[in-house]
């Protein structure tokens, strides 16, 4: 019982986690004018913790839905908020792959004493933005799902 407690308790924190950094990123993107290096490190701090907490939400939610710590598989592959949760979680994804790609290329040209290529940073806030409310809507498809409310 406490280690399902544990996962759902850690998975809660880490859509909490997401939201925060992804929001975060964001809006340091959104007024990131130059390479100051301060600037650049919010971005890329935000940027690290937005990726560890979906981590940990790939992690714990794979485990409560497949693991056999919550209401099993056969629950969650029948319920209609878990197939809407995925393709949120779909398009998360889709859309952090070009983001994603850029601020590797940033990290990669600071070790490396390059600059950065920071034109399309205005577009990158948006997705996170766009992220944002995506993570917004699978809380509430999560706490649908946590009520047996289906969407038939």
């Amino acid at each position: 019982m406490l280690t399902h407690w544990f996962l759902a308790a850690v998975h809660l924190l880490a859509f909490a986690m997401a939201l925060a950094s992804v929001l975060a990123r964001g809006n340091a993107l959104r007024v990131l004018t130059n390479t100051e290096p301060s600037a650049v490190r919010r971005v890329l701090i935000a940027d690290n913790i937005w990726g560890i907490s979906a981590l940990v939400l790939l992690i714990t939610g794979g485990l409560r839905a497949f693991g056999g710590y919550e209401k099993g598989t056969e629950y969650y592959l029948h319920q209609p908020l878990f197939h809407l949760k995925m393709t949120l979680l779909l398009f998360i994804l889709l859309l952090e792959i070009a983001p994603m790609i850029r601020l590797i290329k940033w990290r990669i040209a600071l070790a490396r004493g390059g600059s950065l290529d920071l034109h399309k940073t205005g577009l990158f806030a948006r997705i996170s933005h766009v992220q944002a409310l995506l993570i917004v809507l699978m809380v509430i498809a999560a706490t649908g799902m946590a009520r047996g409310v289906g969407l038939s």
